[in-house]
Order: structure tokens, then C-alpha cells, then sequence
């Protein structure tokens, strides 16, 4: 008996909200943190290792992903939802209480391992409680979340740190997390388990160890130097024996049906795509406002809102577009517009306004909500309901991986070209993104420094593109008259 089966009608809006809340959580802990650095440095010092704080989070998180959406197949999902919120708020607890920077990086490494059940788990819990023609509806409001906390998220980090402590910043999620945590407990019913499953532990060791070590790899590519080669090498060994085990193992972590489905290997490798697009503007349009344009932080940041406003909006718009034509048909038109919000990078300049650089933004957002949501849907409708648990895992671990790579990419595609245009000039886009060294620059330096680094990220931009065409192709290999109305 599945957990929809025993709803109440008037349950599953409790439910919604309660998803709602949980995901509200973990998508804030990323731009609140953000906004709530530069403070947190000031006071436990280890700006050298600030760096870690963001990737060891996203590090264990991106790790056990995968390891939740499997047991809360085999468990249950309120089991494993209320272990992932517990050991995120616990972690959100400790990060508060941090007294250096090395405790700080340890304690959000744990808070990373429970934010990896909250994103996949409270997904597959909606897809549960609502009929295949109704989630392409209700996946515009989980959307909606991300939309809002973007906006939120900085905005809220700067009052809590100017008014309270910046262990506010932390402990905020409690609340949050425990107002979730008592509604499901009260409304959520729990799986009755039919069999006795175990987790694949090999299987999840060598899955752990390739992640890590491709995910090290790439965030740290500037870093460790030739030890990159090492790190990717045991990626690939890692990988390989994973495989092995996988074929072999009586209850893989991935079911053979998820590499025979059409839609479910189109789901996970447009997500992949998606997640690497997303890195040109998240991780380079400030950087294009507030070094070519000369803009400030807070234009930066309300251009980049744009895309998180797209995003829901075209979600919302998507799932009456799949009723009334087909998944194939609303992914292509998201990768058309992801296509043409990339294209738009290429006509900024440095007179550019910041409404053409929001503008840009907004349809990117939209493209991607429109895309990336297609995919969820078709392979939560098409999952069974004993693998929807790691099916919508793997659709939420193939954006990170494809943020990872992305931004590695893109950052070795702009590292490459400032030094072959600026070999002399030390850290040149820091000179230009800080106002006291761009006001200390001649006119003749900074002009100079300014047109190098626009064409450099203008390759960056022509290399987003080039991901964001390969989205169309992943649409167009969809299978060509499903629908919701159809699963």
C-alpha cells in the first residue's frame, strides 16, 4: 500500500506545505550563508579555507543524495526524511556554536549529509501524494520555493548579522525545520514495509568514493595542480568497480530500469546539462556586472533574481503545457529559451543596462524552469512507485554534477584566456571587482584591463551556449507523444 493510497484529500495540502517548508530551508542555507560570510570571516578568522565552508557542503550533500533516494525506496520516505532534517538541523545547531574555522567547515559538512535527503526526498513525497496529471501543477509551487528564497536569502543573512549574531544565520533553520518535521509526523503516513531490503554498502562505498573524488577534482581544479590527474584517475577506478558491483549486487543502488527507460536516462542527462548552463550566469553574470558594467553588489545580485523568478513562473506555465501537448514538446521549447537567454550573454557590453542583463537572466530562469521541470515530471510519472525514490534522487544529483562540472569549465575556459591576454597582470578581475583598486587604475589600465576581461567571459558565455544547444538535443530524444494524462 503506498502512502497516497491512505491519504485524506484535505491531507495532502498539509503535506505540500510542509514539503514546501523543508525545501525553504535548504534552498536558503545557500544564499543566506553566502551573504553572512564576510562576517563570519572577521570573527573566527581562516579566510584561506572560507572556500571549503560552501564546497564541503556541497560535497556531502551531492554524496549522499543518491544513498537517500535509495532507502527512502527501501524504508520509506518519512523514515529517512525525518534522519536527513534531523542531522541538517543538528548540523545548522553546531555551525551556530563554531569557534574556528576548521570546526565551522566540520559542522557543515554534516549539515550537508542531512540537506541531501531534504531536496529528493520532500520531491518523491509530492510525487506520491499526487496523480501524474497533478504533479507537473504542483511541481511549480516546490519551484516557487527556490524563487522566493533566492530573493529572501540575502536580504534576510545581511538583518540577521546587522541586528543579531551570525550564529542566527544558522539556527534560523530550526524553526523552520521543526514546524516541517511535526507536520509530517502528523499527516505523512508511514510505508508499510513488505520485504526486507538491504542497502548495496560496497556498492554505496565505491559510489561515495567516485563522487568524492570527481567532485574534489572539479572544485578544486586551481588548487591541487597535477593532483587533479590523481583525483580523477581514482574517480574513474572508483567508477569502474562501481560498476562492477552494480551488475553483480542482488539490490543494486541504481535498478537495471533506470538505464533502460528513454525518458528516465533523457531526465537525468538534461539535468546534468542544465545544472553545468547554470554556472554561466550564476557564477559569471555578477561578475560581468560588477566588473565590465562598474555596477554595485546589489545590482548584481537583483539582475541574478531575475533568473530565480523565471524559473517558477515557467514551471508553473510547464505542467499546463505537458497536459496539452506532450513532454517532448515543453522540453524543447525550455531549451529554446535557455538557447536564447544564453545567446543574450553574448550581446552584453559594458554600456549594457542592468535591466538588459535582468532581462537576460529572466530568460534563462525561464528556459531552465521550463526544461529542467519537464524532466522531473516525465521521470516521476514514469517511475514505479518502489524506484521513484532514487529516480528523483538522481535527477537532483545530475544538476549538481552538472554545477560542478560547469563551473570548472567555465573557470578553466576564463583562467585560460585572461592569461594569454593579461599574462602580466596578477589577479586582474579582483582589481576591477574592487572599488578601491579599480578608483587606484589609470584610465588607460583599466580600460585596458576591462576589454580583456569582457572578451574573456565572452567566452565563457559562447561555452554556455554550446551546453545549452546540447539541452535541445537531450528534448528531441524524448519519446514523442507522452503526456501526463498517459502514465
Amino acid at each position: 500500500m503506498t502512502e497516497s493510497a491512505q491519504l485524506q484529500s484535505g491531507h495532502r495540502h498539509w503535506i505540500l506545505i510542509a514539503c514546501m517548508l523543508a525545501m525553504f530551508m535548504a534552498a536558503i542555507e545557500v544564499t543566506i550563508v553566502a551573504t553572512a560570510m564576510p562576517t563570519i570571516v572577521a570573527e573566527l578568522g581562516g579566510f584561506a579555507h572560507f572556500g571549503w565552508v560552501f564546497s564541503i557542503y556541497l560535497l556531502t550533500q551531492a554524496v549522499s543524495v543518491p544513498l537517500y533516494g535509495r532507502l527512502a525506496d527501501m524504508w520509506g520516505r518519512k523514515k529517512m526524511f525525518f534522519i536527513g532534517a534531523s542531522l541538517f538541523l543538528t548540523g545548522s545547531l553546531l555551525c551556530g556554536f563554531a569557534q574556528s574555522m576548521a570546526w565551522l567547515i566540520l559542522f557543515r559538512a554534516f549539515q550537508g549529509l542531512g540537506a541531501g535527503a531534504i531536496m529528493p526526498i520532500t520531491s518523491t513525497i509530492v510525487a506520491d501524494i499526487y496523480s501524474a496529471r497533478e504533479r507537473a501543477s504542483v511541481q511549480g509551487w516546490l519551484s516557487s520555493v527556490w524563487g522566493v528564497a533566492a530573493v529572501v536569502g540575502p536580504l534576510t543573512g545581511a538583518w540577521l548579522v546587522q541586528h543579531f549574531s551570525w550564529s542566527v544565520v544558522f539556527w534560523v533553520n530550526l524553526p523552520i525545520g521543526l514546524v516541517a518535521m511535526l507536520m509530517l509526523a502528523r499527516w505523512l503516513p508511514d510505508r508499510q514495509q513488505q520485504e526486507e531490503t538491504s542497502l548495496n554498502l560496497a556498492g554505496s562505498a565505491w559510489l561515495m568514493l567516485c563522487v568524492s573524488a570527481l567532485l574534489i577534482a572539479l572544485l578544486q581544479a586551481e588548487m591541487l595542480g597535477y593532483w587533479l590527474l590523481l583525483f580523477l584517475l581514482f574517480a574513474v577506478l572508483a567508477g569502474l568497480l562501481l560498476k562492477r558491483n552494480e551488475q553483480r549486487a542482488e539490490a543494486p543502488l541504481f535498478p537495471l530500469a533506470i538505464w533502460r527507460s528513454r525518458i528516465i536516462v533523457a531526465g537525468n542527462a538534461g539535468n546534468l546539462i542544465i545544472g553545468a548552463a547554470m554556472m554561466g550566469i550564476s557564477a559569471f553574470l555578477p561578475t560581468w556586472i560588477q566588473g565590465i558594467t562598474g555596477g554595485t553588489p546589489l545590482q548584481a545580485g537583483s539582475a541574478l533574481a531575475m533568473m530565480s523568478i523565471g524559473w517558477p513562473l515557467a514551471s508553473t506555465l510547464s505542467g499546463r503545457l505537458m497536459l496539452r501537448t506532450s513532454y517532448r514538446f515543453t522540453a524543447q521549447l525550455g531549451a529554446l529559451l535557455l538557447i536564447a537567454g544564453s545567446a543574450l550573454l553574448l550581446l552584453l557590453r559594458a554600456d549594457s543596462s542592468i535591466v538588459q542583463a535582468g532581462f537576460t537572466a529572466f530568460v534563462i530562469g525561464t528556459g531552465m524552469g521550463m526544461s529542467s521541470t519537464t524532466f522531473l515530471v516525465s521521470v516521476q510519472n514514469h517511475a514505479h512507485y518502489e524506484i521513484r525514490g532514487i529516480c528523483t534522487a538522481s535527477i537532483m544529483f545530475s544538476r549538481m554534477l552538472g554545477s560542478a562540472i560547469g563551473t570548472a569549465l567555465m573557470g578553466a575556459v576564463l583562467n585560460l584566456n585572461l592569461a594569454r591576454r593579461l599574462p602580466q597582470a596578477d589577479d586582474p578581475v579582483q582589481q576591477i571587482m574592487s572599488a578601491e583598486t579599480r578608483q587606484s587604475l589609470s584610465e588607460g589600465a583599466l580600460h585596458q584591463l576591462v576589454q580583456q576581461i569582457a572578451i574573456s567571459l565572452h567566452w565563457v558565455f559562447i561555452v554556455a551556449l554550446g551546453i545549452a544547444v546540447m539541452t535541445l538535443w537531450v528534448a528531441w530524444a524524448m519519446p514523442h507523444s507522452h503526456k501526463p494524462d498517459e502514465e
